[in-house]
């Protein structure tokens, strides 16, 4: 098997993502997302990451910033993972674990208390994600997907008794319109 770096995003990588993001999801648009999250004011450039062999890119992640409207209206801000992204031609390799586990570890520093999700309980259950509605949290789900698809990872900087940290995820504007 190849050597697989995790490195953060450069601009010089914009078309090899785009090819990856592309390729991962089709025929979705999620290519278009990663662009209209990077071009907002939510986007964390330090946890945008992207997986190589050699030259070529093989995967990508992103955390940007969300927020969390609890019961009273009060917003507070949490970091949301979407999307992730690997090269069909190089799937069950190792990538999107490493590419998860290094976007949450970034995450872990910046000292953010949660990061949430929607996505495939027991792909990322080996992460530490866990259902959200256990913690509180709802995420707004497409009607396709099953509720289990809404995730939070707990990180050390998460208070159980921060009533900030439970209600109902807004999702930033770049996701407006997509499902």
């Amino acid at each position: 098997m190849a050597h697989i770096a995790v490195r953060p995003y450069r601009p010089d990588d914009h078309d090899g993502v785009q090819r990856v993001v592309s390729a991962a999801f089709h025929p979705g648009n999620e290519a278009t997302l990663v662009e209209r999250i990077r071009s907002s004011e939510y986007y964390v450039a330090d946890t945008e990451l992207v997986a190589v062999i050699g030259d070529e890119i093989v995967g990508h992640v992103m955390v940007s910033s969300a927020s969390i409207v609890d019961d009273a209206g009060t917003t507070s801000p949490i970091a949301m993972l979407s999307p992730l992204a690997v090269d069909p031609a190089h799937q069950r390799q190792g990538i999107g674990g490493a590419l998860v586990e290094a976007v949450c570890a970034i995450a872990e520093d910046r000292a953010e208390p949660v990061i949430v999700l929607e996505g495939s309980p027991s792909y990322y259950s080996r992460f530490g994600f866990e259902p959200a509605e256990h913690l509180g949290i709802t995420l707004p789900l497409p009607d396709w997907a099953p509720h289990e698809a809404a995730q939070v990872l707990r990180l050390s900087a998460y208070d159980p008794r921060d009533p900030g940290l439970r209600g109902t995820v807004r999702y930033p504007p770049a996701f407006d319109g997509f499902e």
